[in-house]
């Protein structure tokens, strides 16, 4: 390694152990790099500047946040909820297989695993405390685990950030992540009934037949967001950048003119909140070019492709090696550190063994989320300790059995890819 990312990589280090925002981290790494090698430091702004002006895509991510700030400020979880429990709720540990159906159904809205667990993931939690006696570890494990579907079931912001990388085709990516979430909610759900029999955990509620009309009648028009999002991407009626925006004013519609919970005070919250998480998500990602720049200045790219095409891998090979390295980088790494540095270093490696990129992206993708409810860091799983103020060590002791049912779904998709490519292909995707 030479002076300059010895410089970098130190300089990360240290940020990180003195918990230093990751962005800022990231940021100060490239800074130290150019100052190691001798560069102009207005090449700071030039990559930034050049790369994000380029990518007009990203425009997609802050509409997206604000489309799911404004259903859960609108009380399309509540709906959601009551909606999901009417379908399962009557089963063996069916607060747990209402909680899965909710998150589904929310990941087609808002395409983030934060903001699914934070939104109707928090009602979940909550309820199956309150209702279903659910110990507090397993109801924040079972949310924990359920919002990870959000990324990959479309529209999915990870996919978005994937496909400014790879170059690979967003509408391909979003169908391609259909199958998969549905694999992942029918997988958590049969751990759900294992742990559900163990532990005898209660029969969920029997809503009668003769009050579903009325539960879904409240929720039929929260459902609409995810018809007129998907339908109006994959008949071309609006690009997936476009359809970040028609997200964002339909959810305002259903809150503001329909539902009326939503006010000029709450929507001023609402529009603040989402300019905190869109600007902090996107200085991960402007910090990011700095980091790849380095790595690309370096050629640590084409030494990796080099050195595994030296290893002669089979695609399967380099596929169980991708596999085995994120989900180990998953406990200690941020996703979206992984994403944003360790992709583009795998890339170039993936198209020489003609690894089909919308395959891929669905396999990255799904280790990252693995990630986040792996321990020790596992961000949703901090994200549940402090919303719902349950100690960390209980959830870690009671996520195993959805870390290790993900886990198979992982191994099921990366053995047989025509899995993911189904719907790519059938629409005409190549």
């Amino acid at each position: 390694m030479t002076t300059g990312l010895w410089t970098l990589l130190a300089t990360v280090v240290i940020g990180g152990l003195v918990r230093l925002p990751l962005a800022l981290v990231m940021f100060a790494g490239g800074a130290a790099y150019l100052f190691a090698t001798r560069q102009d430091i207005g090449l700071l702004v030039g990559q930034v500047m050049n790369q994000m002006t380029a990518m007009y895509v990203l425009v997609a991510i802050p509409m997206f946040i604000l489309a799911a700030n404004i259903m859960n400020a609108a009380s399309i979880s509540d709906r959601l909820w009551a909606a999901a429990n009417a379908l399962v709720g009557r089963f063996r540990g069916g607060m747990g297989h209402v909680t899965v159906v909710v998150s589904m159904i929310f990941s087609s809205m808002s395409g983030s695993a934060v903001t699914d667990a934070a939104g109707p993931g928090l009602v979940a939690t909550r309820q199956m405390q309150r209702i279903g006696g659910y110990p507090p570890g397993l109801a924040c494990a079972i949310t924990a685990a359920a919002a990870t579907i959000a990324p990959i079931i479309p529209p999915s912001i990870p996919l978005v950030i994937y496909a400014l990388i790879s170059g690979a085709s967003i509408g391909a990516l979003f169908l391609a992540g259909l199958v998969p979430g549905f694999l992942m909610g029918a997988a958590l759900m049969l751990a759900i009934r294992a742990v559900a029999g163990r532990r005898a955990l209660p029969v969920g509620e029997v809503v009668p037949i003769r009050a579903m009309p009325a539960v879904f009648g409240r929720a039929a028009l929260s459902l609409t967001l995810p018809v007129v999002l998907l339908g109006g991407i994959w008949t071309g009626v609006f690009t997936p950048t476009e359809a970040a925006a028609v997200a964002a004013f339909w959810a305002l519609i259903l809150g503001a003119a329909v539902y009326r919970r939503i006010g000029i005070q709450t929507l001023g919250s609402v529009f603040g909140e989402s300019a905190r998480q869109s600007a902090s998500t996107m200085l991960l990602i402007a910090s990011a070019f700095i980091l790849n720049y380095a790595i690309a200045n370096e050629g640590l790219a084409a030494r990796l492709a080099l050195a595994i095409t030296d290893l002669q891998l089979g695609p399967m090979q380099f596929m169980a090696l991708v596999n085995l390295l994120f989900l180990v980088l998953g406990c200690f790494l941020d996703g979206s550190v992984m994403m944003l540095v360790f992709v583009p270093l795998i890339l170039p490696s993936a198209k020489a063994l003609g690894i089909d990129l919308t395959y891929f992206g669905i396999v990255v993708t799904l280790n990252f989320m693995i990630g986040l409810i792996t321990p020790p860091y596992g961000l949703l799983l901090f994200v549940m300790a402090s919303l719902a103020r349950v100690p960390l060590g209980q959830i870690i002791r009671e996520i195993w059995p959805f870390v290790l049912a993900l886990g198979g779904v992982l191994a099921v998709l990366t053995v047989f890819p025509s899995i993911t490519l189904f719907l790519p292909r059938l629409f005409g995707y190549e």
